[in-house]
């Protein structure tokens, strides 16, 4: 067995393009169902994605591991490739963490006018824009499943 037959390609898109492309020894993804870690020669499997962090160990420095905030979509791993399919994701280094804390207090504004005007589709989806901001705060400070 040589070092290639346990690397996987990890590949991210959105509508705006590819965010991530690198080769890896672990991809642990934030599924409807749990968290799911995807090393080479998985089977194949497709799972719907929640907001979350994608989590990748790269072959190239194994001792770190790069974050990127994904906002839904799904995953298909097949033929040693996981390839995500995301409403929206970014890399943690790429995280305006000024941006983020301003686009939280916005969406916890919105969560409180909505419940003052009993409005549940405002409410619901103020809550998603709350979640996608906490997610983004936490991929770029570093905290994992929070």
């Amino acid at each position: 067995m040589t070092v290639a037959d346990n690397v996987l390609t990890v590949n991210i898109v959105t509508p705006d393009g590819l965010v991530y492309d690198h080769h890896a020894t672990l991809v642990v993804v934030k599924t409807t169902t749990g968290d799911m870690g995807l090393m080479a020669n998985h089977e194949p499997v497709v799972a719907p994605l929640m907001i979350g962090e994608v989590r990748v160990r790269r072959v190239d420095n194994p001792g770190h591991e790069d974050m990127i905030a994904v906002n839904g979509g799904f995953m298909e791993m097949s033929d040693n490739t996981c390839s995500i399919v995301a409403d929206s994701a970014e890399r943690a280094r790429d995280i305006d963490l000024t941006r983020a804390e301003a686009a939280r207090k916005r969406a916890e504004r919105r969560i409180e006018e909505a419940k003052a005007k009993r409005d549940q589709d405002e409410l619901q989806r103020a809550q998603v824009a709350l979640q996608r901001a906490i997610n983004r705060i936490n991929v770029r400070q570093g905290r994992f499943g929070k």
